[in-house]
């Protein structure tokens, strides 16, 4: 494989590197959390399971139709400070502050109230939500044209954002700890409160410090205004049309809904596995072995994964990282079969370093490669670059991919006979749940090499496809 020298210009210094990985902190952080709150709203608040379950899916369709409009308001936006980086300043801003206010409930409030007051703060947290997550991912994929360099800037980014994943685990811990909070309810209502203000001021950082691309030198941009907004919403329709016209970006989105929806699907059968098979049903044995097997996994993806394919993408390409990396995790994956042991509870994190190159790969190489492809869009189409609408839709495939697991993960858990209502499983229920949990995400890891086979993008037609651009735009 040929290789190119980085060139100095092409280089991101550390600092700034560092800048773009704690807005990833924060992609990673609030999700999660809300994903821990949304279960007590059933305990703590006392919502009923169904219209717990429209709570959190109605934000997400709202998403589909907010996250593209985002994605082209910043590619399309003229300011002195870029095309991305006032909105990811006050989408931090704002997700933050509605997120802080979405949690601030009272049990004792009617259930229609409570109803009420979290779909509206979701929709408004959905919004400032997006427009901090749009433009961030996209400005990651414009910080340099670097093939090698925006690698190492994922690599940098997924490092700090697993910090979100060591930490998130023990809000069980805690919310559950009458020694820190009287109550459920209290204990969401204050950890709130601090997420948010951790991801209002790490926010903000990349959107002050980050530099994108020289805005001023982009071409045909749509002018947004209300008087315009039937062709503004054709040129949303357009734009998603071209990006889905891209053979290489419908790869990426194809094997990453592959991969994170099979990961997704089975990331609860481990609590229950531990919990029902290891310490049977005994959830003061359990402790908080979940909580370290999250976090020794998050630390393991920090430390050992992201390097080492950061160092494969490098050596061999991104797309033979990709493929390698993912079938280590298959490997894994089969290993939970001894590593959940009732006999040897630390046999736990046995899989873990393997394992952990499913989603520590994924991520780090998709989202330098969608980099790639937003080159070859522009040679294709022409501009203005469209890194705000390929973020925008390499995104929410992630987010349906993430929906549909949440949907089938409990057909699966209902397929094999788990009742969350009994303390001890049948020992059929139990074994079918491990097989699925083993089969289910290797399956779709499997599929998802298959679907990267032919992915195309080298390093030697990335620089070709860059040496085009160049001529093209004059810049010598």
């Amino acid at each position: 494989m040929s290789h190119y020298q980085t060139a100095a210009k092409d280089r991101i210094p550390f600092g700034e590197k560092a800048a773009y990985g704690t807005g990833t902190l924060v992609l990673n952080l609030l999700p999660a959390a809300l994903g821990i709150f949304a279960f007590f709203l059933i305990t703590a608040f006392g919502v009923d399971p169904v219209l717990a379950g429209l709570l959190g899916g109605l934000p997400r369709l709202f998403d589909a139709i907010t996250d593209p409009i985002m994605g082209f308001i910043t590619d399309n936006t003229k300011s002195r400070w870029g095309r991305r980086r006032p909105y990811i300043v006050i989408g931090a801003i704002l997700s933050g502050t509605c997120f802080a206010l979405l949690w601030q409930l009272d049990p004792e409030n009617s259930q229609n109230y409570t109803f009420w007051y979290i779909l509206l703060f979701s929709l408004a947290f959905t919004v400032g939500n997006t427009m901090f997550a749009t433009p961030f991912v996209g400005l990651g994929y414009e910080m340099t044209s670097d093939y090698n360099e925006r690698t190492r800037l994922m690599a940098m980014s997924q490092f700090l954002g697993q910090i979100a994943w060591m930490i998130v685990p023990w809000f069980w811990v805690m919310i559950a700890d009458p020694d820190l909070f009287e109550t459920q309810a209290e204990g969401v209502r204050h950890l709130a409160i601090y997420v948010a203000g951790v991801c209002i001021v790490l926010g903000i950082v990349p959107g002050l410090f980050c530099k994108g691309i020289d805005s001023k030198n982009i071409e045909n941009r749509a002018e947004i205004s209300f008087s315009n907004i039937v062709s503004n919403v054709l040129a949303i329709f357009k734009s998603i049309a071209q990006a889905f016209n891209n053979t290489a970006f419908v790869k990426l989105c194809s094997a990453t809904f592959l991969v994170f929806n099979g990961f997704q699907l089975v990331a609860s059968f481990s609590y229950f596995i531990i919990v029902f098979h290891m310490f049977n049903g005994d959830y003061g044995a359990t402790g908080s072995w979940p909580a370290w097997f999250s976090t020794v996994s998050a630390f393991m993806t920090a430390f050992l994964v992201i390097p080492i394919v950061s160092w494969m993408a490098t050596k061999w390409g991104k797309r033979n990282a990709f493929i390698i990396s993912t079938a280590i995790s298959i490997v894994g994956y089969a290993l939970k079969w001894y590593g959940f042991n009732p006999e040897n509870p630390w046999l736990i994190f046995m899989p873990i370093p393997l394992m952990s190159f499913g989603i520590g790969g994924l991520f780090t190489l998709m989202l330098s490669m969608t980099a790639d492809v937003c080159d070859l869009d522009e040679l294709n189409n022409g501009m203005p670059r469209k890194e705000g609408t390929f973020a925008a839709i390499y995104w929410l495939m992630v987010k349906l991919g993430q929906a549909l697991a949440l949907i089938l993960s409990g057909i699966v858990l209902k397929f094999v006979g788990f009742d969350a209502g009994v303390a001890t499983q049948t020992a059929e229920t139990m074994t079918q749940l491990r097989l699925a949990d083993i089969i289910i995400p290797a399956s779709t890891a499997a599929l998802a090499i298959a679907v990267m086979w032919k992915y195309d993008i080298s390093e030697e037609k990335a620089h070709e496809i860059k040496q085009k651009l160049i001529e093209r735009r004059g810049e010598f």
